[in-house]
């Protein structure tokens, strides 16, 4: 109970004249011994506070002997202090009394919520009032008796709650209030309740058509669990009514064939077609829906996607989406989260996105097991509520089987509930039995109303079974043979809610075979509309044209005026704004950048990049640890008010600007934040979307969305990504956790085009290769952009760029040094490198007075597409070429070496020999002694200047 949800003197309504006055004079005690007077009427002074006075009450008699009233006014206070403890345990541990489990009926702990337990008797609850008890219970419950009575049946039937780990105390008096009044409660007609049976039907017969007709196939059944998809068309009609435009769905494979045919209205045919290997995508998707988006290396029918679009009468026109997902189960949860974010922001104009929560909805489907089991869940719920990734509320659901493949829950988690971890995120959960269809829409109601008014995240526990095993080639009895015998025995809710309205008269006996026998003979209809272009011929795995042609030629120069313009406006900050002194100063120097010889550095050549690309109406989302900074201090995009510590975002605000720009520090987490950046990206193609590790081996933290998304989403699903990642990169003897952004994984992954994986040393470079991924992103030939960033080179001066850099060059796959390699017939070494190691060379050949004549030195700045047409060119210029050398500062294993060579060896003349120069083989990636770390290097650029 809360004393903000009643007035002071409720609770002490049942107290008139004497026994008033014995309050009153038992509170007086209180406050001066709070000792004295026993523990229940403690409590209740300290939650209550004092009676109130009355002109009615008799004057109270002082005497040193308790008086009979005393001990009345005592007896009946203690009645209501057990009256309200037994209400509030009913509120915040009924859920454990509650029958929300289909199967295991046992485990239900009702001795919590007797009355005995508060020394209470049903005549002692008759005379505590029902609004200490219960003030927004129905008009038919009088005292305090049906108060408890109407608890119990609200918070211990098939659908229970936990409200109590919810902080704020308005959001859970609406809780409660619509819990215990049953606003959320559906009122479903006769014919609303036949349409709910029928869709059962339609989901139980796929799942049998199938069962029967491809045996042994896998199809992770949604059976034990089939309300699901009854309850998605709950939500997906309030909240289209409501008029959002993009319901946006995340769920693993269970059940997941069944959501696609139903809620996505994917036809039947397409998904047999599938089964039977025919060519389905001549198939016309029925009307209102769209077909799967293939790519061209595909992939298995239970982790595609979908979309489907909706029009009715008095409705906004909205799409529904199921996100395809591969075998990572929850990592999807991030990426449905980016989607939903970019569908609700427009970024049309300058600042930050306008976002609109209500335009688009998310709706995540976990597994039981892998809800707590799995670290991305709760770095999902995290995003939640943080300013650059909140989405306005996000709708969890929890299929819950109460297994996870073959292992029990006692193995699988060490909370009561899967959903427990939900509690931390003070998110609202309820528990709902699978079994009781109508509690189940009730759920979905009262999710959707508590985010339409608090724009939070909100949990359904659906709590069911798994009617065979995890795929539906096991053999579930193997392990859970008890288990599995009760199943087995178990009416499927379908025949469940059909006997319900067969004995509330709704509907006539047999009806329910009927709708079942119509179902399976329309279910054969389409089956046999494809059964005979069954095939086994294999599908011909061709990449598009436009994918091996590689990326297009794209104009990224700027001229001299605009650049400088730009540079001024971005120096141009508000009247009153005062940011740090020295910040200041290091920044007003940019305007000398455009003077005389000036240069233009790393981290200007990138606010440059940044606000050309604004300027020519490209919006721009960067997201990362601490990446408003910058991890280097060298970037310093958000400003900070030296007395105020308000901000101020230059890059939202000067005037050429033409479209949005956001930057967000993420945080500690960079699986989620990678998946939500890549999500957002894909659903807002035309946005530069790029996400910053604070240091480039973080990027492993994410390596399943590198695996399975953002590397190979094209080809499984024809899913378009420009997405930008940068990683520092370098070794400068920091020691293994800092150097390396790992490189050769993300090489080990380069096919198809699939990527571009850069190592830039020039601050031109970096701004040109920025401006091209901005410029293609809404191309066909579009793909992501994986750079290696520097760290110590971003204050080098040397690999600051002059004006014509920027106003008249272009991105070099291939950079070769100045001042080496003009006497081509001399040349007998070509250097090879990327990188950090390139500044190295270039430093030590500067500062040498040898004759470099015979050396040149060439950097890969564009690893993959490898240029090898570029490189072939380089070789053929030299007609004394006698070797040609890689040099890495990473370990042999590692870097761009394994990756590289064998294309080195393809194009290098026969007459050339190729070798190596770096570290030697090592398990971990760099030295963690300084000491050692320098000598290492200086052998390296040493052996690489010394000709044999």
């Amino acid at each position: 109970m809360s004393s903000k949800e009643h007035k002071p003197e409720e609770p002490w309504q049942g107290f008139h004249g004497p026994n008033l006055g014995v309050a009153i004079e038992l509170y007086e005690e209180f406050t001066k011994d709070p000792e004295a007077v026993e523990e229940d009427l403690r409590e209740l002074f300290e939650q209550w506070g004092p009676p109130p006075s009355s002109t009615q009450t008799e004057p109270v008699q002082a005497t040193n002997a308790p008086s009979a009233n005393q001990a009345a006014g005592a007896d009946m206070m203690r009645k209501f202090v057990g009256a309200t403890k037994l209400a509030d345990m009913i509120r915040t541990k009924g859920h454990l009394a509650a029958d929300v489990h289909p199967i295991h009926k046992d485990k239900k702990n009702e001795e919590l919520i007797e009355l005995s337990r508060y020394g209470l008797t049903e005549a002692d609850l008759k005379q505590v009032p029902v609004d200490l008890i219960c003030p927004d219970a129905p008009s038919h419950v009088k005292d305090g008796l049906d108060a408890i009575k109407h608890l119990k049946n609200v918070y211990t039937k098939t659908i229970a709650f936990e409200f109590g780990h919810v902080h704020d105390e308005e959001e859970r008096q609406w809780l409660n209030k619509m819990v215990e009044s049953g606003i959320y409660l559906p009122n479903l007609s006769k014919q609303q309740k036949v349409a709910l049976l029928k869709r059962l039907t339609q989901v139980e017969g796929f799942e049998k058509f199938i069962h029967r007709t491809f045996v042994g196939q896998k199809r992770f059944s949604i059976e034990g669990l089939d309300i699901m998809v009854p309850m998605l068309d709950e939500v997906v009609r309030e909240s289209v009514h409501e008029g959002t435009e993009h319901v946006m769905i995340g769920m693993a494979h269970r059940g997941r064939l069944n959501v696609l045919a139903h809620t996505l209205s994917k036809p039947y045919k397409m998904i047999f077609s599938e089964f039977l290997h025919a060519p389905n995508k001549d198939l016309v998707p029925s009307e209102g829906s769209t077909g799967i988006n293939y790519g061209w290396t595909g992939d298995v029918k239970y982790h595609l996607g979908a979309d489907r679009q909706i029009k009715e009468e008095n409705t906004v026109e909205a799409t529904v989406s199921l996100a395809n997902n591969p075998s990572h189960l929850e990592f999807v949860s991030p990426i449905v989260e980016g989607y939903a974010r970019a569908a609700q922001e427009v970024r049309t104009k300058k600042g930050d996105p306008e976002q609109t929560v209500s335009k688009a909805y998310s709706i995540l489907i976990h597994g039981d097991a892998a809800f707590p089991g799995q670290g991305i869940v709760t770095e999902t719920l995290n995003l939640s509520r943080l300013t650059g990734y909140q989405t306005g509320g996000s709708l969890h659901i929890i299929a819950n089987n109460n297994i996870g493949f073959t292992t029990e829950t006692y193995d699988s988690r060490s909370t009561t509930y899967a959903s427990d971890p939900a509690k931390g995120f003070e998110i609202p959960i309820v528990h709902v039995n699978a079994d009781d269809p109508e509690a189940c829409l009730a759920a979905m109601h009262l999710a959707f109303q508590y985010r339409k008014r608090f724009k939070k995240d909100f949990l359904i526990d659906l709590i069911g079974y798994r009617r065979f095993g995890h795929n539906e080639m096991d053999e579930p009895a193997v392990t859970q043979p008890g288990l599995y015998q009760k199943i087995r025995a178990h009416k499927t809710v379908r025949v469940l809610y059909a006997d319900q309205l067969v004995a509330s008269g709704e509907i006539e006996s047999g009806y329910g075979e009927e709708l079942d026998k119509e179902a399976q003979e329309y279910l054969q209809s389409q089956y046999d509309a494809v059964a005979g272009n069954k095939s086994n011929k294999a599908k011909e795995i061709v990449t598009p044209d436009f994918i091996v042609s590689g990326l297009p030629k794209v104009k990224t120069s700027v001229e001299f005026n605009t650049l400088k313009s730009i540079n001024e406006q971005l120096l141009t900050w508000p009247e009153q704004f005062k940011p740090n002194e020295k910040l200041e100063k290091i920044l007003k120097r940019r305007l000398q950048s455009f003077e005389g010889e000036g240069k233009i550095d790393w981290a200007l050549a990138e606010t440059l990049a940044f606000a050309s690309i604004l300027h020519d109406g490209t919006p721009i989302r960067l997201s990362g640890q601490d990446s408003e900074r910058g991890t280097f201090a060298h970037r310093h995009l958000v400003l900070h008010d030296r007395e105020t510590n308000e901000t101020h975002t230059p890059l939202k605000e000067f005037d050429d600007a033409n479209a949005s720009f956001s930057v967000h520090n993420s945080p500690l987490s960079e699986m989620a934040v990678v998946g939500f950046e890549y999500g957002y990206n894909v659903f807002a193609p035309e946005t530069l979307v790029l996400w910053e590790a604070q240091f480039g081996d973080f990027a492993n933290g994410a390596q399943v969305m590198f695996d399975q998304w953002v590397s190979a989403g094209r080809a499984k699903w024809g899913q378009k990504s420009g997405l930008v990642c940068l990683l520092p990169h370098g070794y400068e003897g920091q020691g293994p956790e800092h150097s390396s952004g790992r490189v050769e994984r993300f090489l080990v992954l380069a096919a198809e085009n699939n990527w571009t994986i850069a190592n830039c040393t020039s601050a031109a470079q970096y701004f040109h290769i920025l401006r091209r991924q901005a410029a293609i992103l809404e191309k066909d030939s579009v793909r992501p952009l994986i750079i290696m960033t520097p760290k110590s080179l971003l204050r080098n001066q040397v690999v600051a760029s002059t004006h014509a850099e920027f106003t008249e060059g272009e991105f070099k796959p291939v950079f070769e040094q100045a001042g080496l390699g003009e006497a081509a017939d001399k040349v007998e070494r070509i250097v090879l490198c990327s990188g950090k190691v390139a500044i190295d060379l270039a430093d030590r050949v500067k500062k040498s007075d040898e004759n470099w004549d015979w050396l040149h030195i060439a950097r890969v700045e564009e690893l993959y597409p490898f240029p090898k047409k570029q490189i072939r060119e380089l070789f053929a210029r030299y007609s004394n070429l006698k070797e040609i050398v890689w040099v890495q500062e990473e370990p042999k294993n590692m870097g761009a070496w394994p990756f590289i060579e064998s294309r080195i060896r393809e194009i290098t003349p026969s007459e050339a020999s190729v070798s190596y120069i770096g570290r030697t083989h090592r398990s971990s990636p760099a030295e963690g002694d300084p000491v050692a770390h320098k000598k290492e290097q200086d052998r390296i650029i040493t052996e690489s200047l010394t000709r044999k």
